[in-house]
């Protein structure tokens, strides 16, 4: 097992590490890297073994540490002009974004450094290429990756630079020592870890060796560790298709610079609209040093000087660093900061997406070779976001019942089946061809195996948790995930500015991942903890002083409706929603129950059918509660006259409590209908919001009507997967979560696509009162008390 010493840095990582964070612009806190104890592992652990799995302790909602300003009294404060300025940084950031901003790679400067004058001088074409290979020499004498020892990574680069240095006779010393460390650390290729070879690296690192023997340096070439290497080079060259090569751009092109017996003339014809070949720089290079092409000049030239001479592994990566941007922000749960730049994240992607149709995305504009990675994630994000697009794209992925990221490729990619399982998940009725429902079941399946099998590392990506990732997106599907409960875990799965990526060699993605992300990320949920702990505090007195409990509400149930209600309408400016929605749903369980209980309560029924009725007197004293019959209606009226904030909002809500507690009286020898409470929370919502108005100007719209009866239907059978599950003699569960599946396609459609009846915050609600049914309906007690006091209770550390 390999490990590096952390105290090893770039001389740039010195000049910045003291300097204010708040001096320093996003790319700089990138460097940043939060290393403990000064050494870092390579290897990841499983599920079983994964550090940061979530804690199962579950925490007495009664004994919670809850001080009057609402928070823990361990909790970290978060000054809000520190969050506003890691906020404006990040916004700046994204502002910025461009070609991509992505590291810079030995290996593909070295091939820079390799191109001679074009002018027929003796010197090298880009000299300041040799000089960034100069000035990056680590101490060890490698070149590389600094902060993540991977023995390919530091042996392919250290190889490429000292033959650079050696073909222009310059730096004895710097290429001894790159030798040197190639000599001692040869033999640590037979134990690198499988899973994170390098991209090509059977056919560059040979390649590479040839060069070394050519200029007659001192390497070990007949070792033992060599021998593996060079028979899948052979294995490889065998495989790959010469006339295809030359016929069509493929993936093959990215790593043409470690091949032999090419005919660059026709591989010309092949290159990309901004000159490179697959955007590759190194791939690049070795075509403009082999045919002096003006456009392989022109994409060379521009790199070598964003990048102060040198060059990264792939360029530009615009697609790629919007869309990963995008992803991680939302899941971080601070999205809502960034409205307008991932606007223009989103706007950008979808011009590109409508250029190619159905042919997919790429990680670069200027790059026609799609794959299932970017695509899946585009299509998610898009569709997520409201934008118009066609799943069909997935089908040049699929062959034989499997799907892949691009042809002729040598072994899946967990983090490509993994988001696009997630993309299947945001499915319409009646798409083309159901390509969705094929590559859910794949990767579903796909990703059960890896996991029962502990075999999650990914060969593109080093993160700090994909286990965990994976697990997640198992256990709660998008129609079940609740966006605080997914915050949460993922605040313990990302790996901030600690995630590196896997190219040809290693590098890094400072707009993707980053420690100041993550910061903000927690300043934000700390700020959330502490808003909804007074929150609690208070609902929890409102319990007590109305004396739910004697009609069968719990505190732990009361506890749970506040959380349902907290996990999916979680911004500081929606307390009004957020209380509305608890305090509803307690109240209406404490009517229910009380009705289970004790049967028909004919006094009871005339009471509330009173105070639900709009226009008649409501006014009942706090004195007047001295029997049942007085209690609910009082409270049921007070939370009415409460919430109602806007002209007409009390009839309103009177409105939707008679048609709940209609719909409940008629069914209550089936016991409680949860479907009618769903559409009781949706309406309370929205009349606190100001969305609503009367229930019957509502139902005049057809949109407004199909999303009540797709709640309703959806719910209701949710109910009756419940009661099936009890043992009662219903229908087949599997048949219900297909029927429940439909339902959801269908209502995912009225919400995600933008229409002219009702507005999109609206259309939000009944997926948001939906997805928690479901979330309540997957989940076992258990879980979702341990959820509870994970969003809740424990501090984000």
């Amino acid at each position: 097992m390999q490990v590096f010493n952390g105290n090893l840095c770039t001389a740039s990582y010195v000049r910045q590490a003291n300097v204010p964070w708040r001096q320093q612009s996003l790319l700089m806190l990138q460097a940043r890297h939060r290393r403990r104890g000064g050494v870092v592992n390579v290897q990841t652990s499983g599920p079983a073994q994964a550090q940061d799995r979530p804690r199962n302790q579950k925490i007495d909602p009664q004994l919670a540490p809850v001080d009057v300003q609402g928070g823990s009294r361990h909790m970290a404060h978060h000054d809000p002009s520190e969050l506003a300025l890691m906020i404006d940084t990040i916004r700046a950031g994204m502002s910025s974004m461009g070609g991509g901003e992505i590291t810079v790679s030995p290996y593909d400067t070295a091939f820079v450094a390799l191109v001679g004058d074009l002018d027929g001088g003796d010197g090298p074409q880009f000299p300041s290429s040799i000089d960034w290979i100069v000035q990056n020499q680590l101490p060890d004498g490698s070149w590389g990756e600094s902060s993540f020892f991977l023995i390919q990574d530091r042996i392919m680069n250290t190889l490429a630079c000292v033959v650079a240095l050696t073909s222009w006779n310059l730096h004895v010393d710097k290429c001894e020592k790159g030798l040197k460390f190639i000599r001692e650390n040869m033999w640590r290729l037979a134990e690198q870890e499988e899973d994170w070879t390098l991209i090509g690296f059977e056919i560059s690192f040979p390649s590479l060796l040839c060069m070394a023997r050519d200029l007659g340096l001192d390497i070990p070439y007949d070792h033992p560790a060599l021998d593996a290497i060079y028979s899948q080079r052979n294995q490889k060259l065998s495989k790959i298709p010469l006339d295809i090569l030359h016929s069509i751009p493929t993936t093959l092109l990215h790593s043409v610079e470690g091949m032999v017996d090419l005919d660059w003339q026709r591989l010309l014809k092949l290159k990309c609209s901004d000159g490179s070949f697959r955007t590759s720089p190194a791939a690049t290079a070795r075509a403009l040093k082999e045919t002096g092409d003006l456009k392989c000049l022109k994409y060379i030239d521009e790199i070598v000087k964003k990048f102060d001479g040198g060059a990264p592994c792939v360029y530009p990566v615009d697609l790629y660093e919007r869309l990963w941007a995008v992803d991680r922000l939302t899941r971080l749960g601070i999205s809502r900061h960034f409205t307008s730049e991932i606007k223009e994240c989103l706007d950008f992607t979808y011009r590109h997406w409508t250029q190619v149709e159905d042919d997919g995305l790429s990680h670069a504009g200027s790059c026609s070779a799609a794959d299932i990675d970017d695509t899946a994630m585009g299509f998610r994000l898009l569709r997520l976001n409201g934008y118009h697009v066609n799943p069909c794209a997935l089908k040049k992925f699929e062959k034989d019942g499997e799907f892949f990221c691009f042809p002729r490729q040598s072994s899946q990619s967990v983090t490509a089946i993994y988001n696009t399982y997630r993309a299947t998940q945001v499915a319409f009725p009646g798409e083309k061809d159901d390509v969705l429902r094929r590559a859910e079941q794949f990767g579903r399946a796909f990703l059960q195996e890896r996991r029962a099998s502990n075999k999650l590392n990914d060969k593109w990506v080093i993160p700090k948790d994909l286990p965990g990732e994976v697990e997640y997106a198992l256990d709660f599907p998008w129609k079940a995930s609740l966006p605080r409960v997914e915050t949460r875990f993922y605040l313990e799965q990302y790996g901030g500015g600690d995630d590196v990526w896997i190219g040809k060699v290693l590098y890094r993605m400072p707009l993707v991942n980053n420690d100041l992300y993550l910061e903000a990320a927690k300043a934000d949920f700390t700020n959330f903890q502490r808003m909804c702990r007074l929150e609690w505090h208070g609902l929890k007195r409102w319990y007590e002083r109305n004396n739910l409990e004697m009609y069968g509400v719990s505190a732990n149930s009361a506890l749970r409706a506040y959380f349902l209600a907290a996990a999916n309408i979680f911004e500081p400016t929606r307390a009004a929603e957020r209380l509305a929605w608890a305090r509803t749903a307690m109240l209406a369980e404490a009517v229910s129950s009380y009705f289970q209980r004790n049967g028909c309560a004919p006094e009871l029924r005339e009471r509330l059918s009173a105070i639900l009725t709009p226009g008649h007197s409501h006014n009942l004293a706090r004195g007047a509660m001295d029997s049942v019959e007085n209690s609910i209606p009082h409270v049921v009226n007070e939370l009415i006259m409460d919430l109602s904030k806007f002209d007409n909002a009390a009839d309103t809500l009177r409105e939707a409590w008679k048609d709940w507690f209609t719909t409940w009286t008629a069914k209550e020898s089936s016991g409680p209908c949860e479907w009618s409470t769903a559409l009781l929370l949706v309406r309370t919502v929205e009349v606190c919001s100001g969305r609503h108005g009367s229930t019957q100007q509502q139902l005049n719209i057809s949109e407004y009507t199909q999303l009540e009866g797709l709640t309703s239907s959806i719910c209701r059978k949710l109910s009756s997967r419940v009661l099936s599950q009890g043992g009662q003699k219903m229908e087949n569960i599997e048949d219900i979560d297909r029927q429940v599946d439909l339902d959801m396609r269908e209502l995912t459609q009225h919400v995600l696509q933008s229409c002219n009846g009702v507005s999109g915050l609206t259309r939000q609600t009944f997926m948001h009162v939906v997805k928690s049914f479901n979330y309540v309906t997957l989940c076992p007690h258990d879980t979702i008390d341990c959820h509870i006091s994970k969003v809740l209770f424990e501090d984000v550390i």
